[in-house]
């Protein structure tokens, strides 16, 4: 629950030569969307052992490498993009294998090898009870609240490409499904998506502002071993 919590508003970790590293690096300077002096930081969960991020060269390409060994944290930007100018995002990411035991329709077993994270904001007077119950708990945690709305794309061992999975904790975090199975592990896959229409596709509305951008491989709950390489993060201006 901690973790579900804090997805989005964790505290800053690692020492500041790391945070300059990543900040720094091919692989942040490639990856541009708004605020152009909104930095990259390396965000870890309260009671969670952090996952470990580093930029690389991967294939001819600027990477981020993540390992996880029964962790969870997460590299995110903080952004601001308006309703009206979300246009498309350009990502990329590599998984050299899948978690077998994890199930993102499950809380005991809500892993996945590679999540490009999205958060909205929104009218939180609309949230349920347990949701405004979540997101008070979580400011009080982590000094922010849950977000309106997260939108995930993740990599699942079951489900079907473009299926939405919603959070087995809250229904303010939606989960929609890249690539399904093993088939395509092992090397570069490319996508661009429209922001907006996955939005809609998700929760059935319009999207507030998006307010950050995260990427997140976690095995926290499956107790296993994962690896991954993301390639840089791009948000389109819309047309």
């Amino acid at each position: 629950m901690l973790a579900v919590l804090a997805l989005l508003a964790g505290c800053a970790t690692g020492s500041p030569d790391a945070a300059d590293a990543l900040a720094t690096s091919g692989w942040a300077r490639a990856s541009s969307s708004p605020p152009a002096d909104s930095r990259w930081t390396h965000l870890s969960f309260p009671g969670k052992r952090a996952s470990r991020y580093a930029p690389q060269r991967k294939d001819g390409r600027d990477a981020l490498m993540v390992s996880a060994v029964s962790s969870a944290s997460m590299v995110r930007r903080q952004v601001r993009v308006e309703p009206e100018a979300l246009g498309r995002l350009q990502f990329s990411w590599l998984v050299p294998g899948m978690i077998d035991a994890a199930d993102m329709t499950r809380r005991e077993s809500d892993d996945s090898p590679v999540r490009l994270i999205l958060a909205f904001e929104g009218d939180r007077s609309t949230f349920s009870a347990k949701d405004a119950m979540l997101s008070e708990l979580a400011e009080a945690i982590t000094g922010e609240p849950l977000p309106y709305a997260t939108l995930m794309y993740v990599w699942s061992n079951r489900r079907p490409i473009e299926s939405v999975i919603i959070n087995p904790r809250t229904s303010r975090i939606r989960k929609l499904v890249m690539e399904t199975g093993p088939d395509k592990v092992g090397r570069w896959l490319n996508y661009e998506r429209d922001v907006r229409a996955d939005f809609v596709k998700a929760y059935g509305e319009q999207p507030g502002a998006l307010l950050s951008i995260g990427l997140m491989t976690d095995t926290d709950n499956t107790r296993s071993e994962a690896s991954a390489w993301y390639g840089p993060v791009r948000m389109l201006p819309a047309q």
